[in-house]
């Protein structure tokens, strides 16, 4: 499989008067195609810079974050933002869905966004929403979906434009747990299907078990990757 996305030692350095604060530091890790990896870690543990610096949100102060061969920091902020729009998908865990578009619109959105919105790409839409089970929802307004069906549409938004990496910050924190696993489940699935690198930041560890690798973060410092299965199951059930 074929590395997607890679940082390397890759740190974010805030100074706070002659203080230096490490947000994130020194982290290096690769995801490859058809991955999906939990991030976690205690609050003000550094997944949250670490995840901004994934989408091109924030340029690391020293290392690099490479997405399909390309250094995000070594690009101009004009670059950055195309880069982002057009190979990076993003999931928030408000949703962020626009109020006066339909689930359709607001998933063709990144599409028209990119100027890449045609006949293909409109199947593609109604594919996508398809696959999520919102086919009876295409013309509903945001007000009128509930939480879990609202984060399958931002699934989709995320996944619509085909980009290379997908990302999902505290996708399931407003959801019940039934509807949690329903809306990790096919996140899992559909990076696993389409290839894409996926990392989801999570408190809830019940739902790294759909993840293929666990990143640990504390203090802005990568404890352990783990990748064993049974390793992750027992996590899981201690956590």
């Amino acid at each position: 499989m074929s590395v997607i996305l890679e940082t390397k030692n890759v740190s974010k350095i805030y100074k706070s008067g002659s203080n230096e604060v490490k947000a994130v530091d020194t982290a290096s890790f690769q995801i490859h195609e058809g991955e999906f990896i939990g991030l976690v870690g205690p609050s003000g543990s550094g997944k949250t810079t670490m995840l901004a610096m994934l989408a091109a949100l924030l340029v690391p102060t020293i290392g690099e974050v490479i997405i399909d061969g390309v250094d995000l920091g070594k690009m101009s902020d004009s670059d950055r933002v195309k880069f982002r729009r057009e190979n990076i998908g993003f999931t928030f865990q408000s949703n962020n869905l626009v109020p006066y578009l339909t689930v359709k619109e607001n998933v063709e959105l990144m599409l028209r966004l990119n100027g890449r919105f045609n006949k293909n790409a409109a199947t593609r839409v109604e594919e996508l929403l398809d696959r999520l089970g919102l086919s009876d929802r295409i013309n509903n307004l945001p007000n009128q979906l509930s939480g879990g069906q609202k984060q399958r549409v931002s699934i989709a938004r995320s996944l619509v434009h085909n980009p290379s990496v997908v990302l999902a910050d505290e996708p399931t924190a407003s959801l019940d747990s039934e509807r949690a696993y329903q809306v990790t489940r096919l996140y899992a699935d559909l990076i696993h299907e389409q290839k894409k690198a996926g990392v989801m930041v999570t408190h809830d560890m019940r739902m790294c078990v759909f993840v293929d690798r666990i990143i640990q973060i504390s203090d802005g410092k990568i404890q352990s990757i783990i990748d064993d299965r049974a390793e992750i199951d027992n996590l899981i059930n201690c956590g």
